[in-house]
């Protein structure tokens, strides 16, 4: 059997010490472009609390009117960061 990190010693700062960009915070929105409804295994750990907004429009004609848009559109939505709802 090959050696390896201790089950005991994998925790959430070691996980992150692996992924894409370790020092990058997390996103607070994730935008999808092209109409498509799933996220392809981008950015997986750190979308985790994100906001998702979703967008028929083709990547390359996102325009500056889409981005605001999508940012109104997260400013309207009420952040748990995986907590229900207080009322």
């Amino acid at each position: 059997m090959a050696e390896g990190t201790p089950a005991d010693k994998i925790d959430e700062r070691a996980i992150r010490r692996h992924l894409y960009d370790p020092e990058m915070p997390d996103p607070d929105l994730m935008i999808r472009t092209s109409g498509e409804y799933r996220i392809s295994n981008f950015l997986l750990w750190e979308i985790a609390y994100s906001e998702l907004v979703f967008t028929d429009v083709l990547w390359p004609d996102f325009r500056r009117q889409h981005l605001f848009d999508a940012v109104c559109e997260y400013q309207d939505r009420e952040r748990r960061f995986g907590g229900v709802d207080g009322s």
